[in-house]
């Protein structure tokens, strides 16, 4: 099971919350076709050259919480996150902005998948991205269709489960829920097991 990192952008569009959002391509091994967020595996590279600095306490406490043996930094997730951020969009942080990762949620993959991750989503406002944030020019071919979309309407488009559940955490926060801990669907064992990490 491999750890991953998945970056979800959020910004405030004419008529509510917007996020980033592209398309899996249909030959992909892991979920084809997919509307997805940017991200991906942690890589040895993020081990090695991990960013400090970019998340706040809260967050590094529950990333540190059911934690497998080996399991990457925080730093090293943060790291993994920006970088596929910058590979599948072109977009990076402003150098300044930091704490600017928001640690909001955990999903390991069920069994019987051909590929299994224990993915942590981090959040980031857009005001933190440097430059232009309409500006995919410098995008990988990975991720296609790459726009923002309200997070009402991404909900039509198509998306893995965890996507839709990532989608309404992303919304309760936007619209000013208390923070009750991060949600964490922990399909590490024989029975899934939902948590929150506080």
């Amino acid at each position: 099971m491999r750890p991953a990192a998945t970056t979800v952008l959020l910004r405030q569009g004419p008529d509510g919350p917007q996020v980033l959002m592209g398309q899996r391509g249909a030959g992909a091994v892991f979920m084809p076709s997919k509307y997805v967020f940017p991200g991906g595996g942690v890589d040895p590279a993020d081990h090695r050259a991990p960013t400090p600095g970019l998340l706040g306490d809260a967050c590094l406490a529950r990333l540190g919480q059911h934690l497998p043996e080996a399991a990457p930094s925080p730093a090293a997730l943060a790291t993994a996150a920006l970088r596929e951020l910058a590979e599948e969009t072109g977009l990076t942080l402003a150098p300044t902005a930091a704490p600017a990762l928001r640690f909001i949620f955990r999903a390991i993959t069920p069994p019987g998948r051909p590929r299994r991750f224990d993915a942590r989503f981090f959040l980031i406002d857009a005001r933190h991205i440097a430059g232009d944030p309409d500006d995919f020019s410098a995008a990988s071919d990975e991720l296609s269709h790459l726009h923002w979309i309200g997070t009402g309407a991404a909900r039509a488009l198509d998306l893995p489960f965890i996507t839709e559940v990532v989608l309404a955490e992303i919304a309760a926060l936007a619209a000013g829920h208390p923070d009750e801990g991060v949600p964490f669907f922990d399909n590490s064992g024989p029975v899934p097991t939902f948590r929150r990490l506080v």
